[in-house]
């Protein structure tokens, strides 16, 4: 069988969208015909060779999207043949299966556990999860990746709590999911930081109180003006390592937390002031929002559809896969806030 599927074949150039021979399940693996993909800042990193030397390529891209189970290996319980289904990177119950090896006219292509720019991909069992009832494929894409490294940074890593002040900087995919979830939990005032302001305005939408855009003043000033004690906690979501210094001047001493989300390049650093640790400010890392997707997706999904659909973040156009090059170039230039890939969208002749 084979299947089209963008590759990264060179860094720093476009994507090529070409017809690839998918290999013989193994024991744990799922065959999955995707319906959905989401687009990523992530895959703007490796694409554009911001993560460093990519020893991998060719490889399949892409770790958020929808999808309905074709065929599964030996050994697999979670899924069934004709389940309609959750695609994340996030790792969770059944077989953890290294990445597929698929063919392209005899040349070989990596993948990791899971990839979604393709029309069938073969996934490991643990990097899906059943899709919730009720939740359109086309916003369901956001829980493989953005809805629970954003819900989880506000939920699970920051530990939010009703009352307490949040900030979220980088209105994407992922700090729109983490002011929602900011929102949801009773937390105020929750103040959404963008240079973008449309973005700002997917952000009043989801419920955030006080909008502040970095080109009307120097932030920290800002901040204190609407929360003079210091925040309680701050979601960073740029992978600006700019950002990531500043933040911890904005939280409160004893207990003000900062949530890196972010991916910076992969040559970047950032110093930190030491005395701002002595004050009893924490800076914590975040993986996938510390979330579990067995356990969690079910609550993550009510939040999606309470939430981030009515904000307006997925009604920008959904992009065929033909278009993959153009929307990561949308997303980069802050155009979307969260392409979707539709497999359904063919290209038309004129």
């Amino acid at each position: 069988m084979k299947t089209e599927a963008a590759l990264l074949v060179e860094l720093n150039a476009p994507l090529q969208l070409v017809e690839i021979g998918i290999p013989a399940l193994k024991s744990g693996q799922v065959l999955v015909e995707i319906s959905h993909s989401g687009v990523c800042h992530t895959q703007i990193l490796e694409a554009r060779g911001r993560r460093g030397p990519d020893p991998f390529v060719p490889h399949c891209l892409g770790h958020e999207g929808v999808g309905r189970v074709l065929e599964t290996g030996e050994g697999v319980s979670k899924v069934r043949v004709g389940d309609q289904v959750i695609l994340g990177w996030i790792k969770g119950v059944g077989a953890d299966v290294p990445g597929t090896v698929y063919d392209w006219q005899g040349r070989k292509v990596n993948a990791g556990g899971v990839t979604t720019f393709q029309r069938h991909a073969v996934v490991s069992e643990n990097r899906l999860v059943s899709l919730p009832d009720g939740v359109d494929p086309h916003a369901a894409v956001l829980l493989g990746c953005a809805a629970p490294t954003g819900f989880g940074a506000v939920l699970n890593t920051a530990e939010a709590r009703t009352g307490q002040s949040f900030a979220v900087v980088g209105i994407g995919g992922v700090g729109l999911c983490a002011i929602v979830a900011a929102v949801a939990e009773g937390c105020a005032p929750v103040i959404a930081i963008d240079r973008n302001p449309e973005r700002l305005k997917f952000a009043a939408a989801a419920g955030a109180s006080h909008m502040l855009n970095p080109a009307d003043g120097d932030l920290a000033k800002l901040i204190k003006a609407l929360v003079p004690g210091g925040l309680d906690a701050v979601i960073e979501a740029t992978g600006s390592v700019a950002v990531m210094e500043s933040a911890l001047e904005w939280v409160r001493p004893r207990g003000g937390r900062v949530v890196v989300v972010g991916n910076a390049p992969a040559d970047a650093t950032f110093r930190v002031d030491p005395r701002q640790l002595n004050q009893g400010k924490r800076l914590l890392g975040c993986w996938g929002g510390d979330s579990l997707p067995d356990r969690d997706m079910a609550r993550y999904a009510e939040l999606l559809k309470a939430g981030v659909i009515q904000s307006g973040l997925l009604k920008a156009k959904a992009y065929p896969l033909h278009e993959i090059n153009q929307a990561l170039d949308d997303l980069e230039q802050g155009k979307v806030g969260r392409p979707i890939i539709d497999m359904g969208l063919r290209l038309t002749k004129a």
